[in-house]
Formats: C-alpha cells, structure tokens, sequence
C-alpha cells in the first residue's frame, strides 16, 4: 500500500484544474513567444559562456564548431520533450511537475529536491562570478573595494592554510573584526541577490522588461565583438581545421553542453505565459536556435582572431583584444559578461519559487510556499526563501563547492524528462485534433525500430573511425579499470534497451 502511494501518478486534469490557467493559479499571463525566447537567451548566454567558448576552441580548435552543433542537437531533443510537456501540462512545475504525471510521487519529489542544484544553488555560483567581473569592471572607473568586502570567508581561510592567493591573504589581513571574528563576505554578490530578488518579488512583468533590455545589451554587444572580431580574422588559422582530431574536439563537451543549459527554466514560466501550450514550446526552440548561431558564429570569429592554443584561458576574448591591441573592447567585453550573468541570475532566481509553488500544491511542501502576492501576483513567501536560500551560503561558501551541485541537478533533471516522454500515456484523436487546430506543439511520432539501427551504425563507424581505442578500452576490465569501465558499459547497454 505505502510503495504504491510512493509511485501514484498525478492526473493531468487535476493539475491543471489547480494552476493551469490564471483564474486559479492568481498569477499574471503577461509573457508572450518574444519574452519567453528572451528568457531563454538570458538564461543560456551568460558569463561563463565566454570562459567556456575559449576552453573549448582551446581543445578542439576551430572544428569546436562542429561540437557546438552536435550539443545544440541533443539540447534540441531535450527541449522537445520540454516541449511536449508543457503542451500537455502548461503549470510552472517544469521537471517536477513531468516527472509527477509520468514516474509518480517519489520521483517527484526527488527531482523538485535536484532543481535546487540547478536553480538556486546554481545561482549561489553565478553570484560569485558576477561579483569578480562587476569588481574588475568598476575598477576600470578607479573605483576599488577593499579584498574583504570582494571575497568570501571560505577562500579567504583558504588562502591562509595554504598561503598562496594574494587576494584571499590580503583580506584576511586588512579584515575588521568583531569579538575576534574577522568581517570578510562578498558585498557585490549579496547585493546582486537582493536586486534580483526584489525584482522577482515586485512582478513578472518588471523581471520580463529588465530581462529584455538585458538581453538586448548582450546580443548588441556580443554582435559588436563578431563585427570588430572580423575584421582581424585571418583564415589561416582555421588551418589545420581539427587540429587535436575528433577526441579534440570531443574534449571540449562538458564545456559546450553546459553553455546551453537555462533554456529549460523557461517552462517555469508556464503559468505567468498567455498561451502556453503555443509559446513556451516556440520560445524554448527559438531560444536554442538563436543561442547556436551566436556561439557558432563566435566561435569562428576567435579561432580566427588568433591561434586556437592561445585560447586556454579564463577570459578568452579579453586576451584576444589585448593581444590585438584593440584595448577599448576589454571595457565592452566586461559590459558583456556583467550583463550576461545578471540576466542569468534573473532566470533562475524565477524559476525555483515557482518549482515550490507547484510541490505546495500538492502537499510536498507547506502551504506557505504557494501563496500569491495579492498586488505583486508573484509567489512572494517563496521568492523571500529563494533569496534566503541563495543569499545567506554566500557568506560562508565558496564557488567550488556548489559548481558541481548544480550539474548534478540539471542532468538528472534532462534524464527524467527525456525518459518521462515515453510514458506519457497515448492521447485520443480528438484531443490530437484538439492540439492541431488550437497551435498546441506536438512531438511528432516517427516509428523507429528500422531508424534507431541506422543511428547505432553510423555512430559505431564514428566512433571506431575516429576513436577506435575506445572499444579497447571499454572492455578493459583489469588493473582496477572496473570500477569505472563497468558502469560505463551498462550505462551504453541501458540506452540501447
């Protein structure tokens, strides 16, 4: 009795009648296909973008761009099942709410827990980086902040026990103290969470300006680095095209694959979207596709500007400006970077009260977390605990700690939606009728017992023609490669099945 009330699955017609449209739901549908595309462009371009594009290209070489693609595919499948959810369950409840309707409750349960990772811890370590480059850039104005009020507690000790870090010594040193405990925090990165949270707090409709203009000052100025980029292009670099191979270029995909994630924070916006079942879908693809030229494009531009090997470092387009002379875009590409993450933080400080709104609907959390703000409509206790959530680890963590958090949460979150797809129960013809006249997405079903064969082909021939040691190794089960080849194995045996 108890295993079965753990796996029961959750009607969709009861979620909907519980905040599928804004009677119930009280919040406001202000968001349109242009919004909600611009709220995935703010959520996947941000400022380790930029970090993550030089690592890559540094890997790979201009052939990066071939990876850019192939992650920009697999996203794109990912974001079809995202897809085809919030077409059949337009609630705010993203992950959660799927892996409510297709696994059951403990399923659920564990996921909503797992978004935390992506959403709020993820954002603990956004506000870390947007601190460092806000730092940098307003010291281009003369304007310096003493290193305890720019670093957290942890690095700062840290730097002590291991003496090394300039930064994390000085403050320690030069830090006030109060009954012998030394005041040092990140003022920048707390500041930046009580923006952020003030402004979810106040409205969507406020976060969704803000977000827009952010997103316009990123692509104009990610446009203008293409444009002057260009110009000092010299094609020569793009030989040899792949200079480190193809296990090069597969080297960089952690990297990629991770520049992409944030489109699917989108689909927490489903209750606040005035059609959703249309526009989420549309804004969630668009956003993909847009996000891949802008990357793709970028991508050629810096490995044209200089030598791939010259691209392993922290900010690449800073040091190809540098090294090119062109010293007034170092100012610009600091711009970038500071609007970027803000505009990521906007995303995700939205997205996780709406996820808790969603599990105190259904009793996973207590009713506090679902109330509405009667003047703001916004879930207004659970945005104060978000920002508690993401500000008060702020003092005491460092940015290492939580990195890992948040990619463990996303890929758990893509596995169980991808996967939640399949076991979606078949609709009848005149509901598919119903979704073809009203413009609702619908993934469309292609039989594939004579397809998938074909891919298992020619990804073997792939991999056997440019990585032929993997079958080798893969296989390898001695000197204590068991550990990790096992799993491995059984990984590629479950995904075949």
């Amino acid at each position: 009795m108890i295993f079965s009330k753990l796996f029961r699955k959750k009607p969709t017609s009861i979620i909907l009648e519980q905040g599928g449209d804004g009677e119930h739901s009280g919040l406001n549908k202000v968001l349109t296909v242009k919004d909600l595309t611009f709220f995935g462009i703010a959520a996947i371009i941000g400022g380790g973008t930029f970090s993550a594009i030089g690592n890559a290209c540094y890997s790979g070489g201009p052939a990066v761009v071939i990876l850019y693609l192939m992650c920009a595919v697999a996203c794109g499948f990912t974001a079809m099942c995202y897809a085809e959810f919030a077409s059949r369950v337009p609630v705010s409840g993203s992950a959660y709410t799927y892996a409510y309707v297709s696994f059951g409750e403990v399923f659920a349960w564990i996921i909503g827990w797992a978004l935390i990772m992506e959403y709020s811890i993820g954002n603990i370590y956004i506000a870390f980086s947007w601190s460092g480059y806000f730092t940098n850039l307003i010291e281009n104005f003369g304007l310096h902040l003493p290193e305890w009020l720019t670093i957290n507690y942890k690095s700062a000790q840290d730097a002590v026990v291991a003496n090394k870090g300039v930064e994390g010594l000085l403050a320690w040193k030069n830090a006030p103290q109060i009954a012998g405990l030394k005041i040092i925090f990140d003022l920048p990165a707390v500041l930046i969470n009580v923006l952020i949270t003030y402004l979810v707090y106040r409205g969507t409709k406020e976060s969704k300006n803000f977000s827009n203009v952010m997103v316009y000052i990123k692509l104009i100025i990610i446009f203008l680095v293409i444009v002057v980029g260009a110009y000092y292009v010299d094609i020569d670099n793009w030989t040899p095209f792949m200079p480190n191979g193809f296990s090069g270029v597969m080297g960089g995909v952690s990297a990629v694959f991770f520049a992409y994630i944030g489109f699917d924070a989108v689909s927490t916006l489903a209750e606040e979207s005035k059609n959703p079942q249309r526009d989420l879908p549309k804004g969630m693809i668009y956003s993909l596709v847009i996000c891949t030229v802008v990357f793709v494009v970028l991508a050629l531009v810096i490995t044209g500007m200089v030598s791939y090997q010259l691209l392993g470092v922290s900010d690449p387009l800073a040091e190809i400006f540098a090294l090119k002379g062109v010293k007034w875009m170092l100012f610009i590409v600091s711009i970038a970077a500071v609007v970027a993450m803000t505009s990521v933080l906007l995303v995700f400080q939205m997205g996780q009260p709406r996820i808790w709104m969603t599990m105190s609907r259904d009793g996973l959390m207590p009713k506090k977390f679902s109330k509405i703000h009667p003047k703001y409509k916004t879930p207004s206790f659970a945005t104060i605990v978000t920002g508690l959530v993401v500000g008060i680890p702020i003092f005491f963590t460092d940015e290492n700690f939580v990195l890992d958090f948040t990619s463990i949460g996303t890929l758990f979150a893509f596995v169980l939606v991808c996967g939640g797809v399949l076991m979606l129960s078949p609709q009848s013809e005149s509901e598919l009728k119903e979704r073809a006249t009203k413009g609702k997405f619908r993934i469309p079903y292609i039989n594939s017992k004579f397809i998938f064969p074909v891919f298992i082909i020619i990804a073997t021939a792939v991999l056997y023609r440019f990585i032929p040691s993997f079958f080798v190794n893969v296989f390898d089960f001695s000197n204590g490669k068991m550990a990790t080849n096992l799993p491995m194995l059984v990984f590629l045996i479950v995904c075949l099945v």
